[in-house]
C-alpha cells in the first residue's frame, strides 16, 4: 500500500484535513477558545459551537422546534436540561452563552454554596440595575443542590433576575426540589443513536483544527461501530476512546495510525450501567411488570441489567416473592415455592451462583397461569379493616383454651369440621359486621379452577341446610 493510499474497508484520512469521501469541516468561528483548548481532551476540543453542529435531540433543537425558536430569540425562560451523560445539556448551554445578550455565569452546584449563590443573586441585580442586563445561570448537576440553595434561587427566578439553565443526569421529578421544578420547563434529551454517534467521530478525524485532520489516521469499519455501540448513546465517550485509540496506535510504514478492532476494544472499557435513584426504579417497574406480562425473556433481560448495576440482588428477590402472590398466588402456588427457595439459595451460596436459581424462579412466575384474587382479596380485607367500628367477636368463635371459659359460655355453639362428612360443616365465621362479604374469588386459572369449583360444592352444602356436630 502506498503511502496516502487507503483499503476499501477502512475510513481515511490525509495531511491536509479532506475526508476521502468528502470536504474538510472547520467551525465559523476558527478563533473560538483555540489557546485554552489545544491541550484539552478530543470531547471537549470537539464541542459544537453553533446550533447546527449539534448532534441528535431534534425533538429539541430542530428546525421550528420550542426549545430553538426560544434560544434564537434570546427568550428562553428557566430550564432544567436532563437526560443522559454525553448528550449535549452542557454544550447546548454554552451555544446559548455565546447567542444570549445576558450575562452569562457557570456554578456547579456539587461545588458551590448558599454564599455563592447569593453572591450571584447579587451581582445579577446589580447588572440588571446598572446596565439592564440578565443574567443566566448554568448549574450543573443541579440535583445535587440542597433545598437552602433552591430556596436562596427562588425568588430572584419569579422576579426574572435569573434565568437558570439547570443540567442534571437524573429525573428532576424525583431528585429536585418541587418548587424550583415548578418554575423551569423541562426539556429531555435522548441519547445519541449510533449512527449519530458515529457521525461525531468522523466529524472528529475530519477536523484539522479541532480533531485529527492534519493525521493520517484509518479507522475500520467494524472498530469504529465497536467503539460507538459500546459508548451507549455517549459521545463523549466514544470521543474519548477514538482519542485513545490514535494517540497510542503507532503509524505503520506508510506512515497511516491503523485503528483495527483490536486496537478499539482495548480502548474503550466495558461499557457501565449508570443506575441513579429514577433509572433504579423504572427498570425495577420494567422487571415487575415483565413478569406479570408472562415475558420471561424481559424480565430475564431487566434481572440482568439490575444486577450489572449493582443492585442488591436481595431487593430483587423480595419483589419475585411479592408477585409470586400478588400475580400468581394460587393458580400455581408452587411458583411461591421457588421464590421462597430462591431467596433461600442467594443466602446460602450468594451470588454469581444464585443467579440460577433466581433466574427459576423468574421464569416460574413468568410461565406460571396468572391470578391477582390472592391479591385483590387481602387488599379488600385490609380496607375493611381501615375503616373500624369493629364488632366482637361471635361466642361460637372465641378462645376455649383457659381454665374457666366453659363457665362463661365461650366457644358456645362451635361445631367441629372434622366430625362432619368431607370434613366441612356449614358455619358462620366472618365478624358479623361483615357477614355476607367475600374477599378471595378464585379466578378459572390453574389450580384456582379447582378451587373455584370447591368453594362452589360448599355452597350447595350450605343451601342443603346446616348439620349437627360434636362442640368443643
Amino acid at each position: 500500500m502506498k503511502r496516502g493510499e487507503m483499503a476499501e474497508n477502512q475510513i481515511g484520512f490525509d495531511f491536509s484535513g479532506s475526508v476521502f469521501s468528502g470536504a474538510s469541516e472547520t467551525s465559523a468561528d476558527a478563533s473560538f477558545s483555540d489557546a485554552g483548548r489545544s491541550g484539552a481532551p478530543l470531547a471537549d476540543r470537539m464541542r459544537p459551537e453553533r446550533l447546527e453542529e449539534m448532534v441528535g435531540q431534534e425533538h429539541l433543537i430542530g428546525p421550528g422546534r420550542l426549545l430553538r425558536r426560544a434560544i434564537e430569540a434570546d427568550r428562553l425562560t428557566s430550564s432544567i436540561f436532563w437526560g443522559p451523560p454525553g448528550t449535549g445539556k452542557t454544550t447546548l448551554a454554552e451555544i446559548i452563552a455565546r447567542m444570549t445578550s445576558s450575562r452569562f455565569v457557570r456554578l456547579n452546584a456539587v461545588t458551590c454554596g448558599v454564599q455563592e449563590a447569593r453572591d450571584v443573586i447579587r451581582e445579577a441585580k446589580e447588572a440588571r440595575m446598572r446596565y439592564g442586563k440578565g443574567t443566566i445561570l448554568l448549574l450543573d448537576e443541579c440535583h445535587r443542590w440542597s433545598k437552602a440553595q433552591s430556596d436562596s434561587m427562588l425568588p430572584s427566578i419569579e422576579k426574572g433576575e435569573i434565568r437558570l439553565i439547570g443540567s442534571t443526569t437524573e429525573n428532576p421529578m424525583v431528585s429536585m426540589t418541587p418548587a424550583i421544578v415548578s418554575r423551569c420547563r423541562v426539556f429531555e434529551f435522548h441519547a445519541l443513536t449510533e449512527k449519530q454517534v458515529i457521525g461525531a467521530m468522523e466529524r472528529a478525524l475530519r477536523d484539522a483544527r479541532r480533531g485529527f485532520g492534519e493525521m493520517q489516521v484509518a479507522v475500520d469499519p467494524s472498530a469504529m461501530q465497536h467503539m460507538a455501540r459500546l459508548a451507549g448513546g455517549d459521545v463523549r465517550s466514544a470521543l474519548g476512546a477514538l482519542e485513545l485509540a490514535v494517540l497510542t496506535t503507532p503509524a505503520g510504514a506508510d506512515g497511516v495510525i491503523h485503528v483495527t478492532m483490536e486496537v478499539a476494544e482495548e480502548s474503550i472499557q466495558k461499557p457501565m450501567l449508570r443506575c441513579d435513584e429514577s433509572l433504579y426504579y423504572d427498570m425495577l417497574s420494567a422487571f415487575c411488570k415483565s413478569m406479570r406480562g408472562s415475558d420471561s425473556d424481559a424480565a430475564l433481560a431487566w434481572f440482568a441489567r439490575l444486577s450489572y448495576a449493582g443492585v442488591d440482588p436481595r431487593l430483587i428477590v423480595r419483589r419475585i416473592i411479592a408477585h409470586a402472590s400478588e400475580d400468581v398466588g394460587m393458580a400455581n402456588p408452587r411458583a411461591m415455592m421457588l421464590a421462597s427457595a430462591a431467596a433461600v439459595a442467594l443466602d446460602h451460596v450468594g451470588m454469581p451462583e444464585a443467579r440460577l436459581p433466581i433466574a427459576q424462579a423468574i421464569i416460574a412466575v413468568c410461565e406460571s397461569p396468572k391470578s391477582n384474587a390472592v391479591a385483590s382479596a387481602v387488599d379488600a380485607a385490609f380496607r375493611d379493616a381501615e375503616k373500624g367500628n369493629y364488632a366482637q367477636v361471635p361466642v361460637h368463635l372465641r378462645d376455649t383454651h383457659y381454665q374457666g371459659s366453659a363457665r362463661l359460655g365461650m366457644g358456645e355453639g362451635y361445631l367441629y369440621p372434622h366430625d362432619f362428612p368431607g370434613h366441612y360443616v356449614p358455619q358462620e365465621y366472618m365478624p358479623p359486621d361483615l357477614k355476607g362479604r367475600r374477599y378471595y374469588l378464585p379466578t378459572e386459572m390453574g389450580e384456582e379452577q379447582g378451587i373455584r369449583e370447591a368453594q362452589a360444592e360448599r355452597k350447595r352444602a350450605d343451601a342443603r341446610g346446616r348439620n349437627g356436630g360434636t362442640r368443643t
